[in-house]
């Protein structure tokens, strides 16, 4: 029997062995061995490009090495016209060395990042794929000539991440158009003028998070700024954070990416904002119902109710709530919402009466306030299912296991061998 039990235990950890897959890549670690295209890695940071790259399961990179990134740096491009150069770069689809030489009719037309920001006019931000005589893979944009070449693959992770070199630069003049200068948008102007003014004084007061947001806007930005009464009747609270605090709070609406309406749409779950520093996560989560675009923390959930501005680099949106970072604030410190009629005696409506002859003369706990919670380690942020999730993109050998139908499969197969074994 307890040899039974001993390879029944053994065929458990086989097939859970088998429900995890990788998931995280970190697109910089992996060309950081690589040293001939650290340009193109800095170039991928400095636009924020790689925060996008690494927040996909399924993608491409086409890398060019600090040659021919010289040869486009010099050009004096702004950083948000490089952003768009380089995210022509990046495909939305898996390819590697194996796929490139067996495309289904020798040519494939891959939609990129640059396509994905709804900035590329009709198919502009698609990149022609074609198997050539002789071994050769051309590339080029959409329309364009294929004037640039595979030439190795430098990291593969299947199906996950694929980064390979190609001999050039993509030409496309659509991607090299002049942007309009981040420094020429007066962000706190377009939130005042917009139902979001409390936010934009609060943020001028801040010294800290103003030149942060600024410094930020160059390679692209997305701003969540509560509407004037949810600001409003946050403010007490705000006024009780200590200096660093407030500043955190600050940039924690805001996350560093440009994001247009359709790009939240299609790219739920987690992101990092202004404030993420290391072991301070400073997350928070995008997930839409429909037409409906929602944030939440473990905190609490707001809902996007208006477009400010979504000309790239910078996108605002008013949320009809403040939402709370979970390093700040405790679940239990949060107000609940208003109820339709207070009572007469002052209780909140969904406040139980105490039983007769208990608690008599007790006093409840003070909630925590928002300084005691800043830096919890024992409180995780929450993944986009509401689980505390610790593993993050930089992690490039992170796992998850795989739910629904396969881990169903699991525990099926399990039953199955412990009842041929057990009986």
């Amino acid at each position: 029997m307890a040899k039974k039990m001993s390879s029944l235990i053994s065929i458990f950890n086989i097939l859970l062995l088998i429900t995890i897959q990788t998931h995280a890549h970190n697109v910089t670690r992996l060309l950081a061995n690589h040293p001939s295209f650290s340009s193109f890695s800095h170039f991928l940071t400095q636009t924020h490009l790689a925060d996008e790259i690494n927040r996909r399961t399924t993608i491409t990179v086409c890398a060019v090495d600090n040659a021919a990134m010289s040869a486009l740096t010099s050009k004096g491009y702004t950083i948000s016209t490089l952003k768009n150069i380089l995210s022509l770069h990046v495909l939305l689809d898996y390819f590697g060395t194996k796929k490139l030489h067996q495309i289904r009719g020798g040519s494939a037309l891959a939609a990129t990042l640059f396509q994905a920001t709804g900035a590329a006019p009709g198919t502009t931000g698609f990149v022609n794929i074609t198997d050539l005589r002789g071994g050769k893979v051309g590339f080029g944009p959409d329309g364009g000539d294929l004037s640039s070449f595979f030439v190795k693959s430098i990291e593969e992770v299947p199906y996950n991440i694929s980064i390979i070199q190609i001999s050039r630069v993509l030409p496309s003049e659509t991607a090299a158009a002049p942007t309009p200068a981040p420094a020429e948008m007066n962000l706190t102007g377009i939130m005042s003028a917009h139902g979001c003014k409390v936010f934009a004084e609060t943020l001028l007061t801040n010294p800290g998070a103003s030149k942060t947001y600024q410094e930020s806007l160059e390679g692209g930005m997305t701003v969540f700024c509560p509407g004037d009464d949810a600001m409003k009747g946050f403010l007490p609270k705000y006024k009780n954070l200590t200096a660093p605090k407030k500043e955190a709070f600050l940039d924690f609406l805001a996350v560093p990416t440009y994001y247009s309406m359709a790009m939240l749409k299609s790219n739920n779950g987690p992101m990092n904002t202004l404030a993420t520093d290391g072991a301070n996560k400073f997350e928070l989560t995008v997930q839409n119902d429909g037409e409906k675009v929602t944030l939440k923390t473990r905190i609490n959930t707001v809902k996007i109710v208006d477009t400010l501005i979504d000309e790239q680099p910078l996108a605002i949106y008013a949320t009809d709530k403040v939402l709370l970072p979970k390093e700040l604030f405790k679940a239990s410190a949060v107000e609940a919402p208003a109820p339709a009629s207070a009572p007469a005696d002052g209780d909140a409506a969904d406040s139980p009466k105490p039983a007769k002859g208990k608690g008599k003369g007790k006093k409840k706990k003070a909630a925590p306030s928002p300084d005691e919670s800043f830096g919890d380690s024992d409180s995780p942020a929450e993944g986009p299912d509401g689980v505390a999730d610790d593993a993050t993109a930089d992690d490039a050998g992170a796992v998850k296991i795989i739910g629904g139908a396969k881990a169903g499969l699991v525990v099926s197969l399990l039953c199955l061998f412990a009842s041929s074994w057990l009986l």
